[in-house]
């Protein structure tokens, strides 16, 4: 290819989204990846992408419900150019209220999202009665419905966006040189090297398991109960997950903390007793310490950026994160929240 311009470090989600802006703007790219792409938590099964709730709000809220709201015709883009389906679609959230508590916060909660989503997105309060589809028990009757939740199959939008950055000229490979502007998008381990470079903790992984079921309900909305994702996909498979864990010797093994996810989610939906268990998966997330993900230059390296920390939100946050890294790697602005640079980590 001709001289590369930007040399992106990491195929996993936030490297090839920031591969994908750049591209866009007419840069000559290269991704870098020995795995090879969607190889650590990207290439992972759930794929909710959520919003946070509509209540105190922040820059971290404010930059995810923007990257939610793009994602749509993002997504469009990426399936147009390479030909090859992401999974998206924009099908909504149901979660149970256990009683007139929680009924009364999410309806607050409720006032807050017309004045904060300005209309761009519905969460309200409904009864469970009469609904269709895949829906979970709700001892109050009610549930809160969000239009803004989409779901996303993540390994297959890895795919997607590799297949579009082949057809704009991107090379993809196990090992190349630095050459131009280094974006480095390495997950987790990367977060570790970060620590390592800088002397001061950075960020870590967080090991997540997650279940596979057959069973078809790709029109339906995804299921958030008691802390767990239920997300049926385009392919008549409905994605469980997932743990969080701190503590772990294996980063890829799985263990009985699969079948109490799908212990979790017969008791929360009795309609998926019976559903066959097609893979039960496991992978690390990367979490920057400040929770956010971690996004700008890498402080006293010329020319390097980083762009990690995606954790549990990364395919949420990609459309955004790839577009305000290719304004500061290509064109010098910065348009990042203070909340996501190194200096929110001292």
């Amino acid at each position: 290819m001709a001289s590369v311009e930007v040399t992106v470090r990491g195929a996993g989600i936030f490297g090839l989204s920031v591969a994908w802006a750049s591209a866009l703007r007419g840069a000559k790219v290269r991704v870098v990846d020995p795995n090879g792409p969607g190889a650590g938590s990207s290439g992972g099964i759930v794929g909710a992408l959520a919003p946070h709730v509509p209540e105190n709000w922040n820059e971290k809220k404010a930059f995810q419900l923007d990257s939610l709201l793009m994602a749509e015709g993002y997504w469009a883009r990426v399936e147009a150019t390479g030909g090859v389906s992401p999974g998206y679609a924009r099908t909504g959230r149901l979660q149970p209220l256990p009683d007139e508590a929680a009924i009364a916060l999410a309806r607050t909660r409720a006032r807050g999202a017309e004045a904060l989503w300005q209309g761009r997105a519905i969460w309200e309060v409904i009864p469970a009665e009469g609904l269709s589809g895949l829906s979970p028990l709700t001892p109050s009757g009610m549930l809160i419905r969000d239009t803004l939740t989409a779901r996303m199959y993540p390994r297959r939008a890895c795919t997607a966006l590799v297949a579009a950055l082949e057809v704009s000229g991107v090379e993809i490979v196990t090992e190349a040189p630095d050459v131009g502007a280094v974006v480095w998008a390495t997950g987790w381990t990367g977060l570790r090297d970060l620590t390592d470079a800088l002397g001061r903790k950075v960020g870590d992984g967080v090991k997540g398991q997650a279940v596979l079921l057959r069973y078809a309900a790709q029109d339906d909305p995804q299921l958030f109960v008691d802390g767990l994702h239920i997300v049926p996909h385009a392919d008549g498979t409905v994605a469980v997950g997932s743990t969080s864990e701190r503590e772990f010797d294996d980063p890829m093994s799985v263990d009985d903390q699969c079948q109490g996810l799908i212990d979790r989610a017969y008791a929360a939906v009795p309609a998926l007793h019976g559903a066959t268990v097609l893979e039960r998966w496991a992978g690390v997330r990367p979490r920057a310490r400040s929770r956010a993900p971690l996004l700008g230059a890498w402080p006293g390296r010329a020319g390097h950026f980083v762009a990690n920390g995606g954790f549990k939100i990364g395919f949420g946050m990609a459309p955004k994160v790839g577009e305000v890294m290719a304004d500061l790697v290509l064109e010098g602005r910065d348009g990042i929240p203070a909340g996501f640079g190194f200096d929110a980590l001292r």
